[in-house]
């Protein structure tokens, strides 16, 4: 005897090993965006995705070739006069370096404490896969779709997602939407109903610096030639100050304040600045603009990070050169009413005004992306908070986040719709590190509320 299931939670709960079966299969494709020897695991990642969305009941699917790694559209159009939904997901991951770091195989999905560990389980592998079981689901229990849906997934969203910056202008009409949904975020606390609606933009550089012609011997050109790292470590320090104030002189002329309303909802929010500082950043204590909470600094004020330097002598055992050239791979984080445009003319000024003598300093930008701020009382912003709210059983709370999801304000630029950004990852979820998880009950709990979501939003107009 088959079981039909009446509701999409009895759905869920019927099929929960299948539904975990084949996100471990999705995990298990090492779809590493940024290593050329990962090319060919993700082409199988773009087809495990296309396959999935066939098997739900999506039409039209496509792989959509780039000059980088392929995109994927699929649309259902048949609910006339109701919205139309845009879901948006990526299936790309980070390297999964340091190797040694890991518990368990990156690679190999793994439930320990109620989490899956693997690369790609949280970001955004698990949260993008519930949206499309959440169509399943609905299908499965109704028999066909509550309002229109369509799909974009990209698999670039780790190497600033090229590709598909340059698909939406193109394709405007094709993905012409009322609202756009993405699963790609963490609710503030376990159990708590979380909507970001506010993203830090970024703008990702490298910062080359040259010095002399050749690496030259320390001993005999020491004292006399200019050094490449340490002239590109003295332009790096002169980026900010002790405090961690940005010396960038403009970056601060376009900063929007937020507004006193919502700087008093994150005062309310609950938060242990000393829990906070053990468990998530681990370090003997937390840095940044004195006079700022910690919420400000890390949602709405702008940053500079250096996230790698390479340059001299990196073997094992001595070798005594002076570097003639060295690179830094940095970026800033950009808030609202920043244009990264500016921004990289202002570094580039910066740069050439600040570079040691006999260091020339050449800033290259890889990718940009503006800050985004969603109107919590947009309809779909106030559907998805009512249905989070029943679903988890406490009042949603409104965040912004200090990471950046390129796509969003490419959707409100191009195509002129605001973004849901309802995500069930949590904040120690080691997102880009060793032993990335994601809570188990979270994956099944991200089918219920897109299902329901969907549902009535449908019913909304």
């Amino acid at each position: 005897m088959i079981f039909m299931a009446k509701t999409v939670n009895e759905w869920v709960e019927a099929n929960r090993p299948r539904l975990l079966d084949e996100l471990f299969q999705f995990i298990r494709i090492p779809s590493v965006s940024t290593a050329p020897e990962h090319k060919g695991d993700v082409e199988r990642a773009a087809q495990f995705v296309a396959d999935g969305l066939r098997t739900v009941g999506m039409e039209h699917v496509e792989i959509i070739r780039t000059e980088g790694h392929p995109l994927i559209y699929a649309d259902w159009l048949h609910a006339p006069g109701k919205p139309t939904v845009l879901c948006y997901g990526h299936y790309d991951v980070q390297p999964p370096d340091p190797l040694d770091e890991w518990i368990s195989p990156p690679f190999e999905p793994t439930v320990r404490n109620g989490n899956i560990y693997a690369r790609g389980a949280v970001d955004d592998k698990g949260q993008m896969y519930f949206h499309l079981k959440a169509v399943e689901a609905l299908r499965a229990v109704h028999g066909t779709l509550p309002l229109n849906l369509k799909f974009l997934i990209e698999g670039e969203e780790e190497v600033g997602g090229e590709s598909i910056a340059k698909y939406v202008p193109l394709h405007k009409d094709k993905l012409k939407a009322d609202v756009a949904l993405v699963s790609d975020t963490d609710l503030f606390a376990d159990g708590l109903p979380t909507l970001c609606v506010g993203l830090r933009g970024l703008v990702y550089m490298e910062i080359e610096a040259k010095g002399p012609g050749v690496d030259l011997h320390s001993g005999m050109y020491g004292g006399a030639a200019p050094n490449a790292v340490f002239g590109l470590i003295e332009l790096l320090a002169k980026a900010k100050d002790a405090n961690g104030r940005l010396l960038i002189p403009g970056i601060y002329d376009d900063v929007d304040e937020p507004a006193a309303e919502e700087l008093a909802s994150w005062a309310r929010l609950p938060f242990d600045e000393q829990e906070y500082l053990r468990h998530e950043v681990g370090s003997s204590c937390l840095t940044g603009e004195p006079g700022r909470t910690v919420f400000e600094r890390t949602w709405s004020r702008p940053t500079f990070e250096v996230h790698g330097i390479v340059g001299g002598w990196q073997g094992v055992g001595a070798k005594t050169v002076i570097p003639a050239k060295a690179t830094a791979k940095v970026s800033l984080r950009l808030v609202p009413d920043m244009k990264p445009a500016r921004v990289v003319e202002l570094v580039k000024t910066w740069a050439a005004a600040n570079s040691p003598a006999g260091i020339q300093c050449e800033v290259r930008l890889l990718s940009g992306a503006p800050a985004v701020v969603v109107k919590p009382n947009h309809p779909a912003i106030h559907v998805a908070a009512e249905v989070f709210a029943e679903v988890l059983g406490k009042e949603t709370v409104y965040i912004r986040s200090g990471g950046s999801i390129p796509i969003v304000g490419e959707f409100a630029k191009e195509l002129g719709i605001p973004t849901v950004l309802m995500g069930l990852g949590l904040p120690d979820d080691a997102i880009h590190s060793p032993n990335e998880k994601f809570k188990l009950e979270n994956y099944y709990t991200g089918i219920k509320t897109v299902a329901q979501f969907l549902a009535r939003y449908g019913q909304s107009t």
